[in-house]
């Protein structure tokens, strides 16, 4: 920001939604995903000895961790600080997050029979996620707040598989050979979902995003027939509050235009694409996210900023651009590399 700018005195105003608005800004925003977490040591303290799920659940804490990337780095956006199955356990799925593996469900949704406990989710359910961000946008006052949840497949996956898989080949097998109970999954899990978004909306979040976080195993045609409906229905369901809609995926670069397609205003892009690229994949009228690689952070300062300046020159036509990681930041990254990128995008695009 110019000497001559006065900072905005709302998130409406802030770098952030203008970018995701495709208006002009007086800088490339800059957030990060996974900018809350495990490479930050004011993280790995307030968490010592607190399960995942447990911290998911406590607004305080929730608190804390969203803001503790904001006062370090100075990134234009937080992030609700919180887990995709977040919204499953709320409404009474038997699953923990176990560290080193990730969410492992007790007993894995494979019949018809298993849809009847996938019950509606209900703002009770997460009352601390509303307590949450109400301290949230209390401190955070013009920096935007990101509400977040998983994707339905990605959802389903996990449901389905019982847990982290390399290969999806139980969801798979379903998606093939039962669509229709497939499609019913998925329509579950995007009503679960949709509610889930809309808590946060509604508690105070100017933004959402919609991670697909294992998308990217599936080709188009499989993507387009057994995945967009229902990922549509998120983003539809969301779209009279009027808030930036976020999605991204990994591995996603030939889904690019269909994730655009589902309804997202933002189109999320990992590293393998570059953005003058993924623009022309995505199509007009879509802001872009991305895509540095996060592996690129350990290379040191001038590697950084050598590849940080590719990303931006890639960015230059874009109609808005949210700078970003392609995807999440490693744990073992440095934090000052991170706050120096922040003030590297901020120097370089100020006008």
């Amino acid at each position: 920001m110019s000497a001559n700018q006065t900072p905005p005195s709302t998130p409406y105003d802030s770098a952030f939604l203008k970018a995701c608005r495709r208006e002009p800004v007086p800088h490339t925003p800059v957030w990060f995903m996974r900018q809350a977490g495990r490479s930050l040591p004011e993280y790995r303290k307030v968490r010592q000895g607190i399960g995942m799920l447990d911290s998911c659940m406590r607004p305080d804490l929730v608190a804390e961790i969203t803001l503790q990337p904001v006062r370090r780095h100075g990134v234009d956006a937080a992030i609700y600080f919180s887990d995709i199955v977040v919204p499953l356990k709320a409404i009474g799925i038997d699953l923990d997050i176990k560290p080193g593996v990730g969410p492992v469900v007790e007993q894995p949704v494979r019949t018809r029979a298993d849809l009847a406990r996938l019950r509606d989710l209900t703002p009770e359910d997460v009352s601390y996620v509303t307590e949450a961000i109400g301290l949230l946008t209390a401190e955070l006052g013009a920096t935007p707040l990101i509400g977040f949840a998983g994707a339905p497949f990605t959802l389903a996956s996990y449901l389905v598989e019982g847990g982290p898989s390399r290969t999806y080949e139980n969801a798979k097998a379903m998606m093939y050979g039962d669509p229709e109970l497939w499609a019913d999954l998925l329509d579950r899990l995007a009503e679960i979902t949709a509610a889930f978004l809309k808590v946060q909306i509604e508690a105070g979040a100017s933004a959402v995003q919609l991670f697909d976080s294992w998308a990217g195993a599936l080709a188009p045609a499989d993507y387009r027939r057994s995945v967009l409906p229902a990922s549509a229905k998120v983003f539809d369901a969301v779209a009279g509050y009027g808030v930036p809609r976020i999605h991204f995926g990994v591995g996603t670069g030939e889904l690019l235009g269909l994730m655009g397609e589902a309804g997202a205003d933002v189109v999320g892009v990992d590293w393998r694409v570059p953005l003058d690229e993924a623009v022309r994949r995505v199509g007009p009228g879509k802001a872009l996210q991305g895509n540095l690689d996060p592996t690129v952070l350990f290379a040191g300062t001038g590697a950084v900023e050598t590849k940080a300046r590719e990303v931006l020159d890639a960015a230059a036509g874009l109609e808005g651009h949210v700078f970003n990681l392609g995807h999440g930041v490693m744990p073992s990254t440095d934090p000052d590399a991170l706050t120096r990128l922040v003030e590297y995008v901020h120097t370089q695009t100020a006008v």
